[in-house]
């Protein structure tokens, strides 16, 4: 299966023109696969700097309000992630703040 797509707005509001670096640097060290680009808007603009998380197969995830301080519960979030096979998760708790940033979930074939 292909590794999920990790897609940081860079655009957004007091975008943090260094947290994609962060981000690469995190998932090389973690040493988890996944794809990572930016897109100039992905309309969390009330929330911003977003991430969406999508592989083929699986729900996908809109998160808001992103910094490196979130490094940590987006690695377990991938984790988890990975393990679930279609990309549900039914407990957020271990996702630290990160499931409080969760702006949308959409659910497999839907889009």
């Amino acid at each position: 299966m292909t590794p999920p797509t990790l897609t940081l707005c860079r655009t957004c509001r007091d975008a943090d023109p260094a947290l994609p670096g962060q981000v690469a640097a995190a998932l090389e060290a973690a040493g988890v696969q996944a794809r990572l680009q930016q897109v100039d808007c992905m309309s969390g603009c009330k929330r911003p700097q977003t991430l969406a998380v999508r592989q083929s197969g699986k729900t996908a995830y809109l998160f808001g309000e992103i910094t490196a301080a979130d490094l940590p519960d987006i690695l377990t979030f991938l984790r988890i992630y990975a393990e679930s096979p279609d990309g549900s998760i039914a407990d957020a708790r271990p996702l630290g703040r990160l499931r409080f940033k969760a702006i949308a979930r959409i659910p497999a074939g839907m889009g």
